[in-house]
């Protein structure tokens, strides 16, 4: 991986429960290592965009980051939208998952998942 294609800081920042997990998931499912972890919105969900969160390949347009050995992916057009949230890894008996703190977001839903900005 050349360093000129990565951008120089990430807007969204990943827990160290968040890294292990993305990390074990990725050896857990064979993902190979071209596939990064895309991060980025999508409209829907109940109070208007939904996070998107998973392995894919990097597509045209998005901009690449490194965080704690993993390699993120996202639309530039994104950043906006994600500068400055927070992704974890709850793995307590009340939550388990991931979990987004996005200080952009106007309005929340109970799912964790949709937003309003």
């Amino acid at each position: 991986m050349s360093t000129d294609t990565l951008s120089p800081t990430a807007p969204v920042t990943l827990t160290a429960g968040a890294i292990k997990e993305l990390k074990k998931l990725k050896e857990q499912q064979e993902i190979a290592d071209d596939f990064g972890l895309r991060v980025g919105v999508e409209g829907g969900g109940c109070a208007g965009m939904n996070y998107i969160l998973g392995f894919d390949q990097k597509k045209e347009g998005d901009s690449e980051y490194e965080i704690g050995g993993i390699r993120i992916f996202m639309n530039k057009a994104h950043g906006l939208y994600l500068a400055g949230m927070e992704i974890d890894f709850k793995s307590g008996l009340d939550a388990r998952g991931f979990t987004f703190n996005n200080p952009n977001a106007e309005k929340t839903c109970g799912c964790g998942t949709s937003f309003s900005a």
